[in-house]
């Protein structure tokens, strides 16, 4: 039997379990899964343009497998094969599996380097690092910024399945909080308004950044 009407009494007692699960969980996630992501996603995206064809397209591959394939298969399938805790798990495979997509972004970025600066960098003898630590990345990242936000916020939203490997992230605790007080109401909408007053912001600024960079 779940209950059919609010409880204010209730939000009161449940927010503070639900910020302190966003806080020490959900939000250390997300942030350090981002991390990982953007981080990799670079990598991937410089290797898939200066490796040669033998390594570039198995790792091209591997990487549409993984974007291309669900999050909870590969949280289960790591769960599974490691004896890590199951935060450190989340964390990895939340950051790996955006790394893909944050790879296609960075490539993006990169393409839209005027092939003439590449060509001007090469005939001035600029080294390879510096042409990509100077010139290519800083101009990929100013055409990526909105859309890295924007997966962000998706993998924000994704942190609820976490959950399948027992990791008591805020949702987890809404569930539970639910089943004990028979206030699933009051906890899932609780969770879903936490959830909307931290990646909404976000949102707002990728928009607005999206529509700077485009001047």
């Amino acid at each position: 039997m779940t209950a059919t009407f609010w409880s204010w009494d209730r939000v009161g007692d449940l927010l503070p379990t639900l910020l302190e699960a966003f806080v020490r969980i959900t939000l250390l996630v997300t942030v350090l899964g981002s991390i990982i992501a953007a981080v990799l996603g670079l990598v991937w995206a410089i290797i898939g343009r200066t490796a040669p064809g033998w390594f570039a397209r198995p790792l091209a591959f591997v990487l549409d497998f993984i974007r291309m394939t669900p999050l909870p298969m590969h949280l289960l399938l790591i769960y599974h094969l490691t004896t890590w805790n199951a935060l450190t798990i989340g964390i990895v495979v939340i950051g790996v599996h955006y790394s893909t997509y944050m790879a296609e972004s960075y490539r993006a970025g990169l393409e839209a380097v005027p092939r003439g600066q590449w060509e001007a960098a090469r005939a001035l003898s600029i080294p390879p690092v510096r042409t990509w630590r100077a010139i290519a990345i800083p101009q990929a990242l100013r055409a990526t910024l909105p859309s890295l936000g924007n997966w962000t916020i998706a993998m924000f939203k994704d942190t609820p399945f976490l959950i399948i490997i027992s990791v008591p992230e805020m949702v987890t605790r809404a569930r539970e909080y639910g089943g004990d007080h028979f206030a699933y109401i009051e906890a899932f909408m609780i969770a879903g308004l936490i959830f909307l007053a931290a990646s909404y912001p976000l949102a707002v600024l990728m928009r607005r950044l999206e529509k700077r960079l485009a001047y």
